[in-house]
């Protein structure tokens, strides 16, 4: 009998086309300055109340594919935050552009 766990389901709302294997976390590496300035957002956000990581998946979870595929990791957390504080009201739309 074969123990290999199941394929583990990607961030894309459990589509099965993306299924993935398991990450080896050997191989994962440590983030960026980028990376580490997000999350220390996300941190930040957690803490005072404004955010969840329920709220985060939903919002990456929501991007269209065709983003989701083109955006970075950290990339993909930024817009989820940024979509999620826009919603609440804690920044506007004109604090979005670039």
């Amino acid at each position: 009998m074969d123990d290999t766990p199941p394929p583990a389901t990607h961030d894309l709302g459990g589509a099965p086309r993306f299924r993935c294997t398991p990450v080896d976390p050997d191989d994962e590496a440590p983030p960026d300055a980028f990376g580490k300035r997000v999350d220390a957002i996300r941190q930040i956000l957690a803490r005072k109340g404004l955010l969840t990581v329920d709220e985060m998946r939903r919002g990456i979870e929501a991007l269209p594919e065709a983003e989701y595929h083109a955006l970075g990791y950290y990339e993909r957390w930024l817009r989820s935050i940024s979509g999620i504080m826009a919603e609440k009201g804690v920044i506007g739309a004109e604090d979005l552009r670039p």
